[in-house]
């Protein structure tokens, strides 16, 4: 089959593309998946990087540490059909449209914490071919392409998982920062749909198009002072910050946010280390949440939602799959609103 492979932690150039490799076969309870498209994620360019590593130790390593290994094939999300199934699946399932659940963990939402990650510690969707546990392969009915279904998975399920963990109700003021993103544009809308007031951190450039998502009003992170500009919008203290970002602007988030508030963060692109009074967080008395990925059961809430229609898809650009090293520069720039996927089949329902 035709993949392409990360033969070691670095740059692009570890990105080796295959016409030769084996097809995978299906094991006991598993299912083959045909590749239509998979999205790319900023946790295929922080594991290419080994970036999952802690300063501490300054190692590099994958999504878990000690469970990756080389040489590996990446890709998250990945929207395709089954074309084989192992022992004691069903061969009913064969020809079916599936979206993959990509936590690998069987049992409890505890397992969430330890998980095996598809594209990770095991093969995923940037090749022809991928098998994975039946019960992660989840049936999709939609008119969407796979390209356009290919952009949900990771970003939606984190954004759905970090609403829910922070108890966002309906009439709460909901601040979402990198609201440009691919996780951040995802907690706009379903913010949205919760009935929130959902006030948008991203950059003047992106303005309208996070507006068009459902936004009441936009913050520009570049024009100073957030809480003046908070203020201007006629938006109340928010209730909830739901933050992908991290780095400087922690302690301005937790100063931001109204007595009694809720801080969830699944993200930490500006950087992971930060500083804040701690007297913030026990005058005010907040809540301090961290969170990742989604249980099985949030993922079967989000093919919900799609299979409705109550998301769109927010698809910027598609590359075919030999292409990958030019996609992943291009995600690294972050010139563009919505997501990146890799076409590898051909699209459609």
């Amino acid at each position: 089959m035709r993949a392409v492979v990360l033969t070691g932690f670095g740059g692009p150039d570890k990105l080796e593309y295959r016409d030769d490799l084996p097809d995978p076969q299906a094991g006991p309870g598993e299912v083959r998946v045909r590749v239509g498209a998979t999205g790319i994620n900023n946790t295929d360019i922080w594991t290419r990087e080994g970036a999952y590593g802690r300063e501490a130790d300054s190692a590099q390593s994958g999504w878990q540490a000690g469970g990756f290994a080389f040489p590996r094939i990446q890709g998250a999300d990945v929207v395709g059909r089954i074309d084989a199934v192992g022992e004691g699946v069903p061969v009913e399932r064969v020809g079916e449209r599936v979206i993959i659940d990509p936590a690998l963990y069987v049992g409890a939402e505890a397992g969430l914490a330890t998980t095996p990650y598809l594209g990770s510690e095991r093969d995923g969707g940037f090749a022809e071919l991928v098998t994975v546990p039946a019960s992660n392969a989840v049936r999709l009915e939609t008119e969407l392409s796979d390209a356009e279904a290919a952009t949900f998975p990771t970003a939606y399920a984190t954004a759905l998982r970090m609403l829910r963990r922070a108890g966002l109700e309906a009439g709460e003021c909901l601040l979402v920062t990198g609201a440009g993103g691919g996780v951040g544009s995802a907690l706009v809308q379903l913010g949205v749909l919760r009935g929130a007031t959902v006030v948008a951190v991203t950059t003047g450039a992106k303005r309208d198009w996070v507006l068009g998502l459902g936004a009441a009003a936009v913050v520009d992170r570049s024009e100073g002072d957030l809480l003046q500009q908070l203020l201007a919008t006629g938006c109340p203290p928010p209730a909830v910050v739901a933050d992908v970002v991290g780095g400087p602007l922690f302690p301005d988030l937790l100063d931001l946010l109204a007595p009694f508030g809720r801080y969830v963060v699944a993200g930490a692109i500006a950087g992971p280390l930060v500083q804040t009074d701690l007297r913030t967080v026990y005058l005010k008395q907040l809540q301090l949440i961290g969170s990742s990925m989604a249980a099985h059961e949030e993922f079967a809430a989000l093919v919900d939602l799609i299979q409705a229609g109550s998301l769109k898809p927010l698809l910027a650009r598609a590359y075919p799959l030999d292409q990958l090293r030019k996609a992943q520069a291009d995600f690294r720039m972050k010139d563009f609103v919505g997501k990146l996927v890799v076409t590898v089949s051909a699209p459609g329902p």
